[in-house]
């Protein structure tokens, strides 16, 4: 647009110019006449001044034809100039600049290019020392990729925004299995297939011992997919860099405060089914023998029955059965009971020092319901076994119900060890609450915000398999239930010292998120993209359809060729063969697949969270927007256009086809006309065209978006 402007204002300078030369000659001839010569002169010109008015704007017109080129070559071969410059500096190394047109501009041209290649044979130096210098590193770094890549457990590491740093291939198909549907990938929220109080909790429970110095800081829990499926999950904290400290929540220590966290995955929905069915075997087994027992001894006494034996003998015969008896009774009775409790207890159990329990449940209670809680000391080599997160989500629950109906403000927590399982008491002054009025209190459900929960207090007991009740305890009346202890081997020598983590990698990703801030003042290197095409039916948003969709992700200017959409729509309608062979897509591809209803919804999702990218995307964006209201899903991400972005980058170029930027840019086209293809050839275009928009002092997505807005191809509608 700037070099238009200035080449219209050089050919009206020129033309203002040969006009005022006309008038200044013909002033100075009108001067150098007497009198009769410019009567005669006067004359002449009222009977030929529209003749003479004509030749003067013809003289003006020729002027412009004749100088109109050389003023392009002028200001347009400076600008070609400089363009192609910029692409040779920082978007295509192996470009060159032409060297057609002037001979002083060709001369600027071959230094160039002559400085390029020196720049390239200084740069392959370097970059070949460097190659060699880290070809080691490349090796270790390939065996880990492979080696995270193909273990059998799922591994993800997430920054404390909940944000996907890193996955494998396992955790990808274990989520697929929890949460069909929802994509992952790097970037992308963990949220979406674990529920973030879930993590949060998890969090507060590793940070409790970070602070308190434990040296196996670590939580684990269970959770449901939508599927049915459950998993294990194990959360490893990941510690701050060294000489760095990670901003803590408010209240915590910054030195408590991981900087992001590593979660193990494992599905035991087929364990826990397979212990299931071995412990209702092994109830049936102890339930038969217990009735055979029962026959047994009714044998043994009808046998005590008959006076033929010898007393002694009888005597000693069934003593002995009766003792035999008695001890299979006991063990099958001890057996059985050792089995209710671990089916009780099976995996929704984690052992917790008790110390931490009463702290993160104090916590709660005070930002729930706003009471003061004091609670007894507890020595550090008390453990216990519990669901700590539905067990501390009921102490608040009951916390506030105090609160709320008889206005106590304070509470005492404590935690004593009892004969074989351990106390843990919530205590109030009994003149506030006594037992009596709390009746019915444990078979209240839950709520879980404003809407009511299924949990209630006796399901949380009924958890650890013990009971919930409310008594008096000296002046105090309190909620008490008993919790199983953990046992002593599975401690693994908690207090002795452990080697230290070995250094294998330095993740530079599990940085701290920056501060929020609108998306539209994110730089454009920080951003998320998903880069997408349509292959459709015909050119009419209106009456034509959409046929294929595909996409790809960029994720800190890093194209993941891994994580893309590809899916052919069925039209439910006639192909036109003049499309087909634009595209390549036949009748035959389409039969079976499924509709535009049931296909959009999936790439909406898959471009969560993301701005979109397209070439000339005004066109494939309006066929989106006609299926919103039968679909009712609406796409109101940021919208980037490569097709705009070119012409604010080389408004003096021609061609700003998609082929064109390619060549330019040095992207290698693989395959055309198919959504896919397209998509990962307009990506990598807009990663080159990234760099040279921060060099036009570009740097923001509403930079970007104000200057595509300008262009001339914004006003083209569809």
């Amino acid at each position: 647009m700037k070099l238009r402007l200035r080449l219209a204002l050089a050919l009206l300078a020129l033309c203002t110019t040969v006009l005022a030369a006309v008038l200044a000659v013909a002033a100075a001839a009108w001067f150098d006449l007497d009198a009769a010569e410019r009567a005669t002169a006067s004359a002449l010109l009222q009977t030929r001044a529209v003749a003479l008015l004509v030749v003067l704007l013809l003289v003006v017109a020729a002027t412009a034809i004749a100088f109109a080129p050389v003023l392009r070559r002028l200001f347009g071969g400076p600008a070609k100039l400089a363009q192609e410059a910029r692409i040779l500096l920082d978007a295509h190394r192996a470009h060159r600049v032409p060297t057609s047109g002037d001979a002083e501009l060709g001369a600027i041209a071959r230094t160039l290019n002559a400085l390029a290649d020196q720049r390239d044979a200084l740069a392959g130096d370097v970059q070949r020392q460097v190659r060699e210098s880290q070809a080691t590193l490349e090796e270790e770094r390939n065996r880990l990729a492979a080696l995270v890549s193909e273990l059998a457990q799922g591994i993800v590491a997430c920054n404390l925004d909940g944000r996907v740093l890193l996955y494998n291939n396992r955790a990808r198909l274990l989520f697929a299995a929890l949460a069909p549907g929802t994509p992952i990938g790097l970037g992308r929220s963990i949220y979406g297939v674990i529920e973030q109080p879930l993590i949060d909790h998890a969090l507060g429970n590793v940070r409790l011992r970070l602070a308190d110095g434990s040296q196996r800081a670590l939580a684990t829990f269970v959770t449901a997919g939508r599927s049915g499926q459950l998993m294990r999950v194990q959360m490893v904290p990941v510690p701050a860099a060294q000489g760095e400290t990670a901003a803590a929540p408010s209240g915590g220590s910054a030195a408590a405060a991981p900087s992001g966290y590593v979660l193990l995955l494992e599905n035991v929905t087929r364990s826990v089914e397979a212990e299931s069915r071995r412990d209702q075997a092994l109830h049936a087994l102890t339930e038969g023998s217990r009735a055979a027992l029962a026959n047994l001894r009714a044998a043994v006494e009808t046998l005590a029955a008959y006076p033929d034996m010898e007393p002694a003998q009888r005597e000693r015969f069934v003593g002995v059965i009766a003792q035999e008896v008695q001890l299979m009774s006991a063990r099958l009775d001890a057996h059985s009971a050792r089995q209710a409790d671990a089916l009780k207890a099976r995996w929704v159990l984690e052992d917790m020092r008790g110390a931490d329990l009463l702290a993160a449940a104090r916590q709660a209670i005070e930002a729930r319901a706003g009471l003061t809680v004091h609670d007894d000391a507890v020595t550090t080599d008390l453990w216990v076994r519990a669901d700590s997160f539905t067990l501390i989500r009921a102490l608040a629950w009951l916390a506030a119900r105090l609160h709320d109906e008889f206005g106590i403000r304070a509470l005492r927590m404590r935690l004593t060890p009892a004969q074989r399982l351990t106390q843990l008491d919530l205590a109030w002054p009994v003149s506030a609450a006594p037992p009596e009025a709390l009746q019915g209190w444990e078979h209240e459900p839950m709520p879980l915000g404003d809407a009511p929960g299924p949990l209630t207090l006796h399901d949380v007991a009924e958890r650890h398999g013990t009971e919930v009740w409310f008594q008096r305890d000296e002046a105090l009346t309190c909620c008490r239930l008993l919790l199983p202890p953990a046992e002593p081997e599975d401690l693994m020598s908690r207090d002795a010292t452990v080697a230290p983590r070995p250094e294998y990698y330095d993740f530079a990703l599990l940085e701290r998120a920056r501060e929020a801030h609108a998306l539209d003042e994110q730089p454009l290197a920080e951003l998320t993209y998903t880069v997408f095409d349509t292959e459709t039916t015909g050119l009419d948003p209106t009456r034509d359809e959409i046929i294929q969709i595909g996409a790809v992700r960029i994720v800190n200017l890093r194209l993941l060729r891994g994580e893309t959409f590809d899916q052919l729509v069925d039209p439910q309608r006639r192909l036109d063969a003049a499309s087909t062979r634009v595209h390549g897509i036949g009748p035959d591809m389409l039969r079976g697949q499924p509709t535009i209803d049931e296909v959009l919804p999936a790439f909406h999702a898959f471009c969560a969270d993301a701005v979109l990218v397209g070439h000339n995307a005004a066109f494939d964006m309006r066929f989106l927007q006609c299926k919103e209201t039968a679909t009712g899903v609406r796409f109101q991400q940021p919208l980037l256009d490569t097709l705009l972005l070119s012409e604010v980058l080389h408004p003096a170029l021609d061609s700003h086809a998609l082929e064109a930027i390619a060549e330019r840019l040095g992207v290698r086209i693989e395959a055309r006309h198919n959504a896919l293809g397209d998509a990962i050839i307009t990506a990598e275009v807009f990663l080159r065209m990234v760099r040279l928009l921060n060099d036009m002092g570009i740097r923001t997505l509403r930079q970007a978006r104000e200057a595509a807005a300008k262009t001339r191809y914004a006003r083209v509608q569809y």
